[in-house]
């Protein structure tokens, strides 16, 4: 028994003692992770919707175990030097390794506590009341910055932090959109306006620049569009608010399509206007409501010009109708015999006096033997 004790006394006064039972404890949560993991699994095999709940819950024990670790360092090291020495004061607060370890903690737990709230829980909101894309990604975006608005709220005073100090902060932040921050401002102010006032939402198809593109994120400060060429724009919030947007998904998804040409002088236009018709008939994705129509536009100074104007249902599919259409009224007028005419320009030369043209021609030869 003293043997025993002699060793505990010598491991006891070990420098380096705390270090080492802390390593040992640390498998403990491993074997700890493990256990509730197959239990989670066993409890989980006879359910139906284990494909979908079974990654939520391994996500969080894993995450679960790795903030039980950095918790478990904290109380086991509280009074270590390293994790207590005072680095520097703000005020009459004492700024410490705690002060910055403690809102991180919590911050990322809010952020892993967000996720799965979005991911899981708010999911099966959304399909029970079946709402759209651009709903879920808003009301996701809104419970994320509440939950980390309430995070930062709840960590600062566990730190001793004093919460008034915050209104110094409020009339410094004035200060600097008075000389700097109105873009950051601005571009905070419209992601809000956008998130709640869904001008566009994700999903949605827009024109920027005549570049057709799709929105992919609306995050607080700038939105990421991608174009079909696979490149990523992210532009700032505001240029959504101040200019004009084309929106392709907004409201009625129809869109309609135009397809111009021009005919010989002396083409039957019956027959071309009955082509052009037949022509968006057979393209499935035209639609029948509202019907194609044609509009013979004006007499041109080589062709006789016609329009044709079709609909379908959704902005993407309109170019590929669109060629397609090309295609088979090229093949159409080909087979009927009507011409599509080149551009014609007319050029009338008027007679001149032989005895001008001699007289020029003598100058010119006088000039050359000058030169000479």
């Amino acid at each position: 028994m003293e043997g025993i004790l002699d060793w505990y006394e010598f491991w006891h006064n070990y420098r380096y003692h705390n270090e080492v039972n802390f390593l040992v404890y640390i498998p403990l949560f491993f074997l700890l992770r493990y256990w509730i993991l197959k239990r989670f699994n066993a409890a989980l095999a006879n359910r139906r919707d284990k494909k979908d709940l079974a990654p939520y819950i391994q996500s969080l024990i894993n995450w679960g175990t790795f903030y039980a670790i950095i918790i478990y360092a904290i109380v086991y090291f509280e009074n270590t030097f390293w994790l207590d020495k005072t680095w520097f004061k703000i005020g009459n607060t004492e700024v410490n390794t705690l002060t910055f370890i403690v809102p991180a903690i919590i911050i990322s737990l809010s952020i892993k506590f967000s996720k799965f709230l979005s991911r899981f829980f708010m999911q099966r909101v959304y399909t029970r009341h079946e709402m759209d894309q651009g709903m879920q990604y808003t009301f996701n975006r809104l419970l994320h910055y509440i939950i980390i608005v309430i995070a930062v709220l709840v960590s600062l005073p566990l730190i001793g932090f004093n919460l008034s100090a915050l209104t110094v902060f409020a009339g410094v932040a004035g200060i600097g959109v008075g000389f700097g921050l109105q873009n950051i401002i601005s571009n905070f102010i419209s992601g809000l306006i956008l998130l709640f006032e869904r001008p566009i939402k994700v999903g949605d198809k827009i024109i920027i620049n005549d570049v057709p593109c799709d929105v992919q994120q609306i995050n607080i400060r700038s939105t990421v569009v991608c174009t079909g060429r696979n490149e990523h724009i992210i532009i700032p919030n505001s240029h959504f608010i101040e200019n004009q947007i084309i929106n392709w998904s907004y409201g009625d998804p129809k869109i309609m399509e135009a397809i111009h040409l021009g005919v010989a002088y002396g083409s039957n236009v019956r027959l071309l206007e009955h082509l052009l018709l037949q022509a968006a008939s057979e393209h499935e994705n035209v639609l029948d409501n509202p019907e194609p129509l044609v509009r013979f536009l004006n007499f041109g100074e080589s062709s006789l010009d016609f329009s044709l104007f079709f609909w379908v249902g959704e902005p993407m599919l309109r170019y590929k109708a669109k060629s397609d259409l090309n295609y088979r009224i090229n093949e159409l007028l080909q087979e009927h015999g009507v011409e599509i005419p080149f551009p014609q320009h007319d050029i009338h030369l008027r007679s001149v006096n032989i005895a001008q043209l001699k007289h020029m021609q003598w100058e010119m030869e006088i000039t050359n033997d000058q030169d000479l």
